[in-house]
């Protein structure tokens, strides 16, 4: 299909070649052969008038031009994305759509499983694709790689609509054997304690709890460091450690672990969950179904 002389399978191309700068690797991607997307590169190049990647040593650079297409073309690709795979009617018991959500272990556990025991009764033939937090969530989303990103305020795409599912405290929690439990805990008791916690992705980003402390200007003993949110009470189990961790996850996991916890000892901010959905997608009968499927479960007490 052609759109004012342009072959729009060209465009995915496009955004590709721009995602990956390599035309082998988009060749891979899109499973054609390097020629064919070699020529692929050419056609647009003469359609814009502009080389769009051009080399240096042995990698592409995107140019100054390529570099203002890039959005736009994203927003195109996500818009008709939305329009051809959004029924007119969407009706969950029937529907076998798969959704993904961008989220960490830690929101998985708390509030994914809730509702996929909803979906499993109300929508059984839903695939539900849960994607593990990373650096590049928000790239993702605004890509249209994921239905839904869950994430903290503090890291939202500036460009796409964002609700509050719910909002957390943070507690302090250890193995239930540990004497510090058998009374009310102190800030002494917890700043001098070795701790687990958790940093993410290859930045190691911080967890809310840790920047938090770091704003308070109060420091405490580090001794494990995880990436994953559900490996602390299998951290602090059977130790004298200590970790501050989410209520909502210390309720469930106290279920299945021996470990106690208590409020955190002194002002602590509180964590606002967010759920994110790309713009193009606002009419996504579909995808307005799964957002009220998760304010409904987070709502839950």
């Amino acid at each position: 299909m052609r759109f004012k002389r342009l072959d729009l399978n060209l465009l995915v191309a496009l955004d590709v070649l721009l995602e990956t700068r390599s035309v082998s690797q988009a060749a891979t991607r899109m499973n054609l052969s390097q020629p064919a997307m070699s020529s692929a590169l050419a056609r647009l190049r003469a359609y814009f008038g502009d080389e769009l990647l051009v080399a240096d040593g042995k990698r592409l650079y995107m140019t100054p031009y390529a570099e203002l297409l890039m959005p736009g073309v994203r927003e195109c690709l996500g818009r008709l994305d939305a329009l051809v795979s959004s029924p007119s009617k969407f009706e969950p018991s029937t529907s076998q759509r798969r959704f993904s959500i961008i989220c960490s272990d830690y929101i998985a556990a708390s509030l994914l499983v809730p509702l996929s025991a909803r979906l499993a009764v109300e929508a059984p033939n839903i695939l539900l694709d849960i994607l593990a937090v990373n650096d590049d969530s928000a790239g993702r989303l605004d890509q249209g790689k994921a239905d839904i990103l869950i994430t903290l305020d503090d890291y939202v795409h500036p460009d796409h609509p964002a609700e509050l599912l719910f909002e957390e405290h943070q507690v302090v929690a250890g193995w239930r054997e540990n004497p510090l439990f058998s009374r009310p805990l102190t800030e002494a008791d917890v700043l001098s304690c070795g701790h687990v916690t958790v940093a993410v992705g290859r930045a190691r980003t911080s967890s809310f709890a840790d920047r938090a402390l770091a704003i308070m200007g109060k420091s405490r003993r580090i001794e494990v460091t995880t990436e994953s949110f559900l490996a602390v009470p299998w951290l602090i189990s059977g130790t004298q450690r200590l970790a501050f961790m989410h209520e909502r996850l210390a309720r469930a996991v106290a279920k299945i672990f021996p470990i106690a916890f208590a409020p955190v000892p002194f002002a602590f901010p509180t964590m606002r969950e967010l759920a994110q959905h790309h713009r193009a997608r606002e009419s996504d009968t579909g995808l307005q179904w799964l957002r009220r499927q998760l304010t409904e479960v987070s709502a839950l007490p």
